[in-house]
């Protein structure tokens, strides 16, 4: 018998259930297809045949349970993701916000910090770094560690200056960072202003208002009823005419809040609160 098919619908329910009642971490709400894969992907790693070995891994290694939950939570990202976005912001988005004496911004599922260092490396180059606060907040503890370090892997630097130069960047973009071994250590003065945080968006409530709340590629994984709780708790922690950002494949439109927000860039997923 193959890991694919090794672990059923009702031994998945199981796992969660297991998961949230001895550790804590709701999954309930979590796109059964896409953690299906995960689980199975971690599986994989580990060398676990059946969802009864997997039960037992977890029930009795704490050690390999923090290894499962940073392997079963960590997102695709890269800096400068979808340039269009980053140029929006650059062009229209953060020039509002600089208004504002203080600027406030929430990067929630920050994952290991790729958008926030990019966000950083804007407000730096509009010269509103000084007076912006970062949240950057994760479900994962170990994606949070490798944040708050700064490293990126510096085999994707090349790619990542593809992405900044077609946002609109036009700096060297190598001054950000210092190449050591095999990874690009973010400078800390772009890093400074940056909180770094656990917060999971299943559970945890509001905790600051913001001008800004960027949550991209992070709904995807979720139920409408997690996507729907998680763009309420986005709503209630923006201040009058804040701006929401999503990811490119998702959307607003099946929240009971859709209504509470205009389109300010319909292609790059940007909206602005009319409260």
């Amino acid at each position: 018998m193959t890991v694919q098919n090794s672990i059923s619908a009702e031994e998945l329910e199981e796992i969660i259930i297991l998961i949230q009642r001895q550790y804590g971490y709701d999954f309930s709400d979590y796109a059964r297809a896409s953690l299906h894969r995960r689980v199975i992907r971690c599986m994989q790693k580990a060398g676990c045949l059946t969802a009864y070995e997997l039960k037992y891994q977890l029930t009795n290694d704490h050690r390999f349970f923090a290894w499962f939950i940073e392997s079963l939570t960590v997102n695709v990202t890269e800096m400068f993701r979808d340039p269009s976005f980053y140029k929006e912001l650059r062009q229209n988005v953060l020039p509002k916000l600089a208004s504002y004496p203080a600027i406030k911004i929430w990067h929630a599922g920050c994952s290991t910090g790729e958008e926030v260092f990019s966000m950083a490396i804007l407000l730096h180059e509009m010269g509103l770094l000084s007076r912006t606060r970062l949240y950057a907040t994760d479900l994962n503890p170990a994606n949070l560690d490798r944040a708050r370090q700064g490293i990126v892997p510096l085999q994707y630097m090349k790619d990542y200056t593809a992405n900044y130069i077609q946002s609109g960047g036009t700096n060297d973009f190598s001054a950000y960072y210092t190449a050591r071994y095999e990874n690009a250590i973010i400078h800390k003065e772009y890093r400074k202003n940056i909180v770094f945080a656990v917060h999971n968006l299943a559970t945890d409530h509001v905790f600051n208002e913001f001008q800004l709340v960027c949550c991209r590629n992070v709904l995807i994984y979720f139920n409408r009823n997690l996507q729907n709780r998680a763009i309420n708790l986005f709503s209630n922690s923006l201040t009058p005419l804040g701006y929401l950002a999503l990811g490119m494949k998702e959307s607003l439109l099946f929240t009971d809040v859709r209504h509470q927000f205009e389109v300010v860039n319909p292609a790059v997923r940007i909206y602005r609160s009319k409260r």
